[in-house]
């Protein structure tokens, strides 16, 4: 049997909802898996020469870890289509584990929970968010809670466009993680709470006029900013162009701006010359919110 699975990118933070909050929009990585008498790996589009073709890929070992608890095929030939680029803040990794995951548990005799498959997703991550969204699809709201997760899904109810600006270059989750301080002043702290509540409360209400102020943040974007030349230019750019607001799409150094579908392409060329100024090229990206998720595709 043959499996084709696709999965979207992702968008945390979005600005103050750091490791809380994120969104699935309509970019993916196609992933094809069956059942093989020795480990394939092929990897076409983003990442192809750059990330591992052997049982040490991520999509592979995801599927390794479900078919372990499943019962299901110990080898697995893998096909990997990737449009997500790496390293930039759209929830590659996370599209990764997530699309390795669904592919072996469609294969399993006895499938997994998606309650279990999100846990095993964040297990491997080291965050849940950008699997959240990657797996279920909407914006979805996560937070700690005891050894698991409280979460929600949600579907923004605003009419926009999230216009994403790549830079060339990209940044290592843990290179962003690894300058975030240990604490933050409590007046940080404090605002981004408030931020963070504004943020859903646009979500859920559709009042984009809330997300000049929602999506600015004291927690990680300052402390992130010198490995994004041009951050608050590329920030500036937007929103003078008419975005309603604009923040790292995850760790970076992707910036994200949310805005009128009408004014979409004007942002995007603003702040693909913000970065230019800055000293870098970049592409940038119209996407649409992504609402399904991680989805089996039918056999054509």
């Amino acid at each position: 049997m043959v499996v084709r699975v696709r999965v979207p990118a992702s968008i945390a933070n979005f600005g103050p909802a750091f490791d809380a909050v994120a969104l699935a929009v309509g970019l993916y990585n196609e992933i094809t898996l069956e059942a093989a008498v020795r480990t394939e790996v092929r990897v076409q589009g983003e990442g192809a020469g750059v990330v591992p073709s052997d049982d040490t890929n991520l999509v592979y070992r995801a599927a390794a870890v479900v078919a372990a608890r499943t019962g299901g095929p110990q080898a697995f030939a893998l096909a990997c289509r990737n449009d997500i680029p790496i390293g930039r803040g759209l929830g590659s990794s996370a599209a990764a584990i997530v699309g390795g995951a669904v592919a072996a548990n469609a294969l399993a005799r006895i499938p997994l929970e998606p309650a279990a498959l999100l846990e095993l997703a964040a297990g491997m991550e080291g965050h849940p968010d950008n699997v959240a969204a990657a797996l279920f699809g909407g914006a979805v709201v996560l937070a700690r809670h005891g050894p698991g997760w409280a979460w929600a899904r949600l579907v923004p109810a605003w009419d926009v466009e999230y216009v994403v600006a790549v830079p060339e270059f990209a940044v290592a989750t843990a290179q962003a993680r690894s300058v975030l301080p240990d604490r933050v002043p409590m007046r940080d702290a404090a605002a981004n709470v408030g931020r963070a509540g504004l943020l859903v409360a646009a979500m859920l209400t559709g009042r984009v006029e809330l997300l000049q102020p929602a999506m600015d943040d004291g927690l990680h974007q300052p402390y992130r900013a010198p490995l994004v030349p041009g951050m608050a230019e590329v920030f500036s750019a937007a929103r003078h162009a008419g975005a309603y607001g604009a923040a790292l799409s995850g760790s970076g150094p992707a910036i994200v701006a949310v805005c009128a579908p009408q004014l979409s392409e004007s942002i995007g060329e603003a702040m693909v010359r913000a970065f230019a100024a800055a000293g870098h090229a970049a592409r940038h990206l119209r996407l649409n919110a992504d609402l399904q998720g991680a989805i089996v595709v039918p056999e054509r």
